[in-house]
C-alpha cells in the first residue's frame, strides 16, 4: 500500500509527539518489586508476544485461576502450559528466539503488568509440581524478566473494557463462530458452529478439572 505520508524515521516522528515525562521515561524496572509480584500472583489473563526464527511476530492470550503464572523469584516467572490447539505456537516460538512480552491483566484493574524478557521452555517436574492447579500441566514457559513496567490505565478506559455499558452497545459484534463460519473453515452456518465451539470448550475445560 503507498502512503505519502509514511513516516520512516524516529526524528519524523518525534516532530509529531511531546517529549515523555520523567515518569514514564524511568518506570522501567530490572526485576518484579513486591507490589508488581503479587499482581502477577493475582493475574487471570496475559497476552503473549513471541517471535519465531524468521522474525514473523505472534500474539497469543493465555489465560486461567490467579496462578497460572508463578512468581519463582523476583527476576523469574512460571507460566503454565494449559490446554490449548496443539498449534504450539507460542511454544516453538520461544524455543526458537528465546524471547517474549507479556501484557498481564486483572479482571477489574485497569493498569496492566509488562514483561519483556528471555524464556525457555520446561517440563522440570519440581517446577511444574509448584503449580496450584486442578491438573499439572505438560510444560511451562520460564521467563527471566529483564525489564517490567506498570502499564497506564487509558487504553482500558477508552475502550470501556471493564464497562458492561459498552459490553451492551458491542452485543451485535460477530462472534467467533460467525468468523470461522463467514472464512468458511467448514460447511457449518454460525449458529452449528456455536454450539460444536461451546461443546469443546466445556469438553476441554472440563478435562482440567
Amino acid at each position: 500500500m503507498y502512503d505519502s505520508n509514511r513516516i520512516d524515521t524516529v526524528e519524523g516522528l518525534r516532530t509529531l509527539y511531546r517529549e515523555p515525562s520523567a515518569l514514564v521515561v524511568h518506570k522501567e524496572r530490572p526485576q518484579l518489586d513486591e507490589a508488581s509480584q503479587q499482581f502477577v500472583s493475582r493475574c487471570r489473563f496475559a497476552a503473549v508476544g513471541t517471535f519465531d526464527a524468521d522474525g514473523n511476530p505472534d500474539v497469543s492470550p493465555r489465560g486461567g485461576q490467579s496462578g497460572f503464572i508463578r512468581v519463582l523469584d523476583p527476576g523469574h516467572l512460571a507460566i503454565a502450559d494449559l490446554g490449548g490447539n496443539n498449534r504450539l505456537d507460542t511454544l516453538q516460538n520461544v524455543i526458537a528466539s528465546g524471547r517474549i512480552a507479556l501484557m498481564m491483566v486483572v479482571p477489574g484493574q485497569s493498569e496492566t503488568v509488562r514483561v519483556n524478557g528471555r524464556a525457555w521452555v520446561s517440563a522440570d517436574p519440581e517446577l511444574l509440581d509448584g503449580f496450584s492447579l486442578p491438573k499439572v500441566p505438560k510444560t511451562a514457559i520460564v521467563v527471566e524478566v529483564q525489564t517490567t513496567f506498570v502499564h497506564c490505565a487509558k487504553a482500558f478506559l477508552r475502550g470501556g473494557v471493564w464497562d458492561a455499558a459498552a459490553w451492551a452497545e458491542l452485543a451485535d459484534t460477530p462472534d467467533g463462530a460467525a468468523i470461522l463460519s463467514c472464512q468458511q473453515v467448514a460447511d457449518l452456518d454460525a449458529a452449528t458452529m456455536r454450539r460444536l465451539l461451546d461443546d469443546g470448550y466445556v469438553s476441554s475445560l472440563d478435562e482440567e478439572r
